[in-house]
């Protein structure tokens, strides 16, 4: 028997139904909630009787530190932001690339990662050039094989939330360094699911939405940034974003010397409590040990499936195949009905691409897979 990582009893939604579907809303777990309850009661809905402004200043160092322990970086990298699109809306202006430039990207990637580029080449300022996520394909070898001499830059997630491809993210850089192309990576799909090493990627700016695997509620996002691109000014400056912001002097650009130049202004506190103890509990499990147990469920689901006609947009030994996210699909059918079906009776997936999509998450068990299943043949 695979039993969870995670407590069940924690998700309480687990006691009305079966949970699939962690790459959409993601379950929020007890420790968490409670982190929030706590705040909201004892500090937030009191104003600044228990927060300071000292207080407030360094209110974000706790999230700062433990997301640079989980994405392997340093935390003088590491920015606290209101969203992941917050911060990929800002690389064109960021990041601009020169006049005539290609903007490389995946036809099927989530919206966020390639509309900023998209209205760059409204502009007439950057072409974007597309990538098929191709199941016969390697969809990191296809990225590397459209760079040519025009290409500025290649923004892409680490895994496509629709198919669950994953792109090698350390191999692409690799590539990318050596022809001094620009690389933006949205990581909300892998991180706390996979092992995130952010220092082996040495990516120029990489993402993460807070909720999804990292377990907190929306509100609140990591992004990372290497030392070069910190040297920069923010396209977007906030009043946050100073040494010590609550000098509150207007006539001068004054800013952090680390990431914290790109905290914009006052967010959602209590889900940067919510996402700090969150980010605790991954801790402690392991990410390695929430990727076994992920890939133990996914061979169960998809070995009971396929003599049914399901199959994975990848095959499970594709080393481009996560575990965590699966994408299934059977010859003939449309999916019409599915998804209703499946919720009248309390399995909740999704349906992006015209597939059925199942992500998993450290509350899931073998008995998840096992209703699917029955549910499914």
């Amino acid at each position: 028997m695979s039993s969870s990582l995670f407590e069940r009893s924690d998700y309480p939604t687990l006691e009305d139904g079966i949970y699939l579907n962690q790459a959409s809303l993601g379950l929020i777990g007890s420790p968490a909630v409670e982190a929030m309850h706590h705040f909201l009661d004892a500090i937030g809905r009191h104003g600044n009787l228990y927060m300071s402004d000292q207080d407030e200043v360094g209110f974000l160092d706790a999230l700062r530190q433990r997301a640079a322990r989980l994405l392997q970086t340093d935390s003088s990298q590491i920015a606290i932001v209101s969203s992941a699109s917050e911060l990929l809306g800002q690389a064109p202006l960021m990041l601009p690339p020169p006049p005539e430039a290609t903007v490389v990207a995946v036809a099927t990637d989530f919206p966020a990662v390639t509309r900023p580029w998209l209205r760059l080449a409204e502009r007439g300022e950057c072409r974007v050039l597309f990538v098929e996520d191709d199941p016969e394909t390697d969809l990191t070898a296809d990225l590397i094989a459209r760079i040519d001499q025009h290409t500025s830059l290649i923004a892409v997630s680490s895994v496509q939330y629709a198919t669950g491809t994953v792109v090698d993210i350390a191999r692409l850089r690799a590539v990318t360094a050596e022809a001094g192309i620009t690389l933006v990576v949205d990581a909300t799909q892998g991180a706390g699911a996979t092992e995130t090493d952010i220092a082996a990627w040495r990516a120029d700016v990489v993402v993460s939405s807070g909720y999804k695997w990292l377990g907190g509620h929306g509100g609140v996002a990591i992004g990372v940034l290497t030392p070069a691109v910190l040297e920069r000014v923010p396209p977007l400056p906030g009043w946050m974003g100073a040494p010590d912001p609550f000098e509150f002097d207007a006539t001068q650009m004054l800013l952090a010397v680390d990431a914290r130049r790109y905290t914009q202004s006052t967010m959602s506190y209590v889900s940067a409590v919510g996402l700090t103890a969150a980010i605790d509990q991954l801790l402690a499990i392991g990410v390695e040990n929430i990727e076994h147990q992920s890939a133990r469920l996914a061979h169960l689901l998809v070995d009971a499936l396929e003599p049914h006609g399901w199959s994975p947009f990848r095959p499970l030994e594709d080393p481009a195949a996560s575990s965590h996210i699966l994408s299934l699909g059977r010859r003939g059918d449309g999916l019409a009905g599915t998804l209703e079906r499946l919720r009248d009776i309390g399995i909740v997936c999704s349906s992006r691409g015209g597939r059925l999509r199942v992500s998993l998450a450290p509350y899931n068990d073998e008995k998840d897979i096992a209703a699917l299943v029955d549910a499914l043949v």
